[in-house]
């Protein structure tokens, strides 16, 4: 999670992209003509891990857009697969 967030700070799209499991994972992000996101903080709210290979991760990343302040609050659901954490989809709560 964490390591997607950073991501997201630096328009690593591609890190972003390997990181998505294939089933849900969007051709492209397109962050490069995406409004200039300025990102301020992620807190971590709950973490579970039902199974050795599942787990969600609830959280609130906090922007910027324009000088507009935004924030994200999201249960994602993550997926583990050859020993790597996919991300599957999340719900914005």
């Amino acid at each position: 999670m964490r390591s997607r967030y950073t991501a997201y700070t630096l328009n690593r799209e591609d890190y972003l992209l390997a990181t998505w499991h294939h089933n849900t994972r969007p051709t492209a992000l397109e962050l490069a003509t995406s409004p200039h996101n300025q990102w301020l903080g992620l807190t971590i709210k709950h973490y579970e891990q039902p199974a050795p290979d599942c787990a969600t991760v609830e959280f609130v990343a906090r922007y910027k857009i324009n000088g507009r302040a935004y924030r994200l609050h999201e249960i994602s659901h993550f997926v583990r697969s050859q020993g790597l954490w996919l991300y599957v989809d999340g719900d914005i709560v």
